[in-house]
């Protein structure tokens, strides 16, 4: 009798052992009260060894905070493709998307997303709406006095084009005309001698105007409703690619005019980042020793992006 209590009690006690190794296992779906969709990707398994990662972190850490809570969120913006967009069904796609679904993913946590205005994702003071911005955004020194980043996790060229409306075909004949740009992005600073612009040779065509858009995309979609009032626009190569591709009516003017550097963004106003930082840039090491950020690049531009410009 003795020994069958003793063989019940091992049987019950192995059984809450599995039970609680697979209760981390599969976190839900992240929850749907705003426009926060996870994609396929963020439902897979959490790695097992979050639960250790959480025990050694600062729980007044923005790191600490986000394995509480078991969901990190993340900003985006629904049109930008192929970087990130929203699709019919109700969920996002894009590079962006897949590089911060899988950092979700090594973290161990779940993702949502929120969709606010580039300006606003850039001002900083986010006051916990969101956690991280994967949005490709290009680090600068004006923006690192609000945001932290992560090391550049991608790389592209900024590419002028012109409506097929204009007849201009030569980076000369954007001289003296209005060019557009997503509001509050370093095209547009480019263009107009910000402060925020990036730390590069090239200059604008000479004479040129800028008018802004909320987001790059628009520009395009706007020669495509009719728009006159410019004639160029600015934006990264794979957005302007990809409008090409869907038939929107520009040409690309000349070749890349520069490179940037573009890096995961955190709120320095908010929890301290500094501990979610050295994660992410050890996850994204990781990413690019295993070969997965590379081939995001590849599933979305059609080459690796990932490599420093020279190296």
């Amino acid at each position: 009798m003795q020994t069958k209590r003793r063989f019940v009690a091992l049987v019950t006690v192995f059984g809450l052992a599995l039970a609680a190794c697979s209760s981390g296992a599969s976190p839900t779906p992240a929850p749907s009260a705003a426009p926060s969709v996870a994609p396929s990707s963020a439902a897979s398994a959490a790695p097992s060894a979050a639960p250790s990662v959480a025990a050694t972190v600062d729980p007044s850490s923005l790191l600490g905070k986000v394995l509480a809570k078991g969901t990190i969120v993340m900003s985006t913006d629904p049109q930008y493709p192929p970087q990130s967009s929203l699709k019919s069904d109700g969920t996002y796609e894009g590079f962006d998307i897949d590089v911060g679904s899988e950092i979700a993913k090594r973290l161990g946590v779940k993702i949502a997303f929120q969709t606010p205005e580039w300006n606003i994702i850039t001002a900083g003071s986010w006051s916990g709406r969101f956690d991280f911005s994967v949005g490709s955004m290009t680090i600068t020194p004006l923006r690192e006095k609000i945001l932290a980043f992560s090391k550049p996790y991608y790389y592209t060229p900024a590419q002028m084009a012109a409506s097929k409306a204009s007849g201009i075909t030569t980076l000369d004949g954007l001289a003296g005309k209005t060019i557009c740009a997503g509001d509050a992005t370093t095209y547009y600073d480019w263009l107009t001698g910000a402060p925020g612009r990036p730390s590069v040779a090239a200059t604008p065509p000479a004479g040129s105007k800028a008018t802004t858009l909320s987001t790059d995309r628009l520009c395009a979609e706007s020669w495509k409703a009719g728009r006159k009032d410019f004639e160029g626009w600015l934006s990264s190569s794979t957005t302007v690619d990809l409008a090409i591709k869907d038939g929107l009516p520009l040409v690309k003017v000349g070749g890349p005019v520069y490179n940037e550097p573009l890096g995961v963004a955190f709120d320095k106003s908010g929890p301290d980042p500094t501990g979610m930082v050295a994660k992410v840039n050890e996850i994204l090491d990781a990413m690019r020793t295993d070969g997965t950020l590379k081939g995001f690049s590849q599933k979305w531009f059609k080459s690796d992006m990932t490599v420093a410009p020279g190296a």
